[in-house]
């Protein structure tokens, strides 16, 4: 029996749904080996049944690194739709270790998600994994997805390797530069020596204090505190942060949306970690930013109330502004000395106002802010004086900014 005809029965045999004449066929296809390839990858896209799918996938993984080109190039040439590509890219083994990395550097984003998927999934200690990660931080700037897994999974193997790669003088400043990235990523700045510490400490001097466009704006949802300038330091016991220390906006920003991070304690094994934001001096006043739990509460009304005034008995004045458009909230506080002095809250078609006072600020968020003390949205806009530099804290005393992964900007 020809080839042709031989794969064509066998195939037959497969997309029967017959175990008895499914399991012999594929044991047989996989002995055909690359003879096979074309008939299989024609046959894969007729229908869409998960066990069929299966049949065809146990065939490839069988037949390994011949197997894997061919989805590959199939993928790339548009013979293989995402939906079978994706599943059929998960299913080889250790054999295509190598072809994953080399798919972790591919420049089509998507492709080189499907190699770092592989990676992780066979756990390989691999150089050109290790070259992969770094390169995608030279390329991308940050991780997303596989391959922030793939670097958390393979860290304790990969971390003293990437400090060797930073201080290689044979290699190219950008993979010197994307290594520090991957320790910072993976490690924070913990992960770094001494000298790497101290030479983004001193990058953090230079770009002090930075574009005070780059606050967060107030589309579709924010939220934020608002202090006086002369007591802002107050915030920093009333809210329970730690160890501030300077950072440009850019960095607080970035640090400040940051989801926050599961480090359990004695007394809560489900306690979250986070870091909260404070501006520069703008026009007077300085502004917090954060997550909301971390550093208001769960309870959305009474905790904003009670966090506002505590606020401002350490500030003086303090003010609390929640905007949601998608959820239809628009709520603002202002408190002095421990009392509140105006509110406002619209949610949905209720609204709610102190209208005791003819001269009381009215609106909502975005027109009160800026009457209150600093609107986000105009800050660099209009001409903003700017004093000091911003501060970035953490919102637990035993953690400090080192243990926190990924890279923020600077």
């Amino acid at each position: 029996m020809n080839t042709e005809l031989g794969v064509a029965v066998l195939i037959r045999d497969l997309d029967s749904g017959d175990p008895e004449r499914v399991a012999p066929a594929v044991e047989r296809l996989a002995a055909w080996g690359e003879r096979a390839l074309p008939r299989l990858l024609t046959g894969v896209s007729a229908d869409y049944s998960s066990p069929r799918l299966a049949a065809y996938a146990s065939v490839l993984s069988r037949i390994g690194p011949p197997a894997f080109d061919a989805v590959l190039a199939a993928s790339r040439g548009g013979e293989l739709n995402g939906y079978f590509a994706v599943r059929l890219l998960r299913v080889f083994d250790e054999r295509c270790a190598g072809q994953y990395a080399a798919l972790a550097l591919d420049l089509d984003r998507s492709l080189s998600d499907y190699g770092f998927a592989g990676l992780l999934r066979l756990r390989v200690d691999s150089e050109a994994g290790l070259r992969a990660l770094v390169n995608r931080v030279v390329r991308v700037g940050h991780f997303q997805g596989a391959a922030g897994d793939y670097l958390r999974a393979m860290w304790d193997s990969f971390a003293p390797r990437l400090r060797e790669l930073c201080r290689d003088p044979a290699a190219d400043r950008p993979v010197r530069r994307g290594a520090l990235g991957v320790l910072v990523e993976g490690g924070g700045l913990d992960a770094l020596g001494d000298r790497d510490r101290m030479l983004v400490e001193r990058l953090v001097q230079v770009k002090l204090p930075g574009n005070v466009r780059n606050v967060p704006d107030t589309q579709l949802s924010a939220w934020w505190l608002a202090v006086p300038g002369a007591t802002y330091e107050g915030v920093f016991e009333a809210l329970g942060l730690h160890h501030p220390r300077p950072v440009t906006i850019e960095a607080g920003v970035a640090a400040a949306m940051a989801d926050a991070v599961r480090i359990p304690s004695p007394k809560d094994a489900d306690r979250g970690i986070s870091r909260a934001f404070v501006t520069p001096d703008l026009d007077g006043w300085r502004l917090v930013f954060g997550q909301f739990t971390q550093l208001v509460g769960d309870d959305d009304w009474n905790d904003m109330i009670e966090t506002v005034e505590r606020v401002s008995i350490a500030c003086g004045r303090a003010q609390l502004f929640y905007v949601d458009d998608a959820g239809g909230a628009d709520i603002w506080f202002a408190a002095e000395d421990g009392l509140m002095v105006q509110q406002y809250a619209a949610e949905g078609d209720l609204e709610e106002e102190d209208d005791e006072d003819p001269e009381a600020v009215t609106g909502g968020v975005r027109e009160a802010c800026g009457e209150l003390s600093v609107d986000p949205d105009m800050v660099g806009v209009l001409d903003t004086v700017v004093h000091g530099h911003g501060w970035l804290a953490v919102t637990a005393p035993d953690m400090g900014h080192g243990q926190f992964p990924g890279l923020l900007p600077v």
